[in-house]
């Protein structure tokens, strides 16, 4: 996240890596269900039955479903912007393979693309970034808190989250309020998510409430080694304020180097 810019979440430019075509066929077998008003991913429903709708036993409220679709359409919103291989410009490559990628796209801005392989498993990353989201402080210093405030079934969650206040951060405190939704398979697991406005809840006295999504982290654990999981991270950001965007566009490719970082330090503490 820029703080929250982790969150939850290029052609691929290594050869250890999946193509960005493997990318796709994956998210069209993943999402298809989720997405059953568009005819061509009515076609492919049968693939992503138990993964992508709440269980038919339980009930679901208005409120449930409002959230559950919400966050449906914010992923497949964020694996087509990654879908589409033209126009992506690199912006920093690393020395240990990392690389991110970006790219304006109309009516939605800039957003940024990063591509690297961690040494952990498909279940370990959802864990952490998912499941146990409420912990990323712990290991994240860029993180405040995040609180779950409403659960939405298994897969869908509604957050509070809080940057936090650190030296040398020129972009400010920032909150912000989104909707989480996660698809998850043996082999790979996809987690989306957006903006959301409740009036329940408005913006935090003090802070700026910045806005995310549609962005998306999808991970794939390699083919060779499923213990190594190639991470795809789409970052996409409105923070809002009156900083010029040309400083927000250096900084936010830079905090997602940071936060990887963050992520491999913890992974190594397993």
């Amino acid at each position: 996240m820029m703080p929250a810019v982790v969150k939850l979440c290029c052609g691929i430019s290594y050869p250890h890596l999946r193509s960005m075509s493997g990318l796709h066929r994956t998210a069209v077998a993943v999402i298809g269900q989720e997405i059953t008003h568009m005819k061509h991913w009515a076609q492919i429903k049968h693939h992503m039955g138990k993964h992508a709708e709440p269980k038919t036993e339980v009930a679901v409220s208005e409120d449930q479903l409002f959230y559950i679709q919400h966050g449906k359409e914010a992923l497949r919103k964020a694996v087509s912007m990654l879908e589409d291989r033209d126009g992506w410009k690199v912006e920093i490559k690393e020395n240990n393979g990392d690389v991110i990628c970006s790219k304006v796209i109309p009516g939605t801005g800039k957003v940024f693309r990063l591509e690297a392989v961690l040494e952990a498993s498909v279940d370990d990353l959802y864990d952490l970034l998912f499941v146990r989201v409420e912990e990323m402080h712990q290991w994240n210093p860029s993180v405040q808190h995040i609180k779950v405030l409403k659960q939405a079934g298994p897969e869908t969650i509604v957050t509070h989250e809080v940057s936090a206040e650190t030296a040398g951060n020129f972009i400010g405190q920032r909150d912000f309020l989104s909707v989480r939704h996660s698809c998850k398979q043996k082999s790979s697991a996809y987690l989306g998510g957006a903006a959301i406005r409740l009036e329940s809840f408005p913006p935090q006295a003090g802070f700026v409430r910045a806005e995310d999504g549609p962005t998306c982290i999808i991970i794939k654990a390699l083919d060779e080694d499923t213990t190594k999981s190639s991470f795809t991270w789409l970052l996409n950001m409105d923070i809002k304020g009156w900083l010029p965007k040309s400083i927000i566009y250096q900084g936010l490719p830079r905090t997602q180097l940071d936060f990887t970082r963050h992520l491999r330090k913890r992974l190594s503490l397993r």
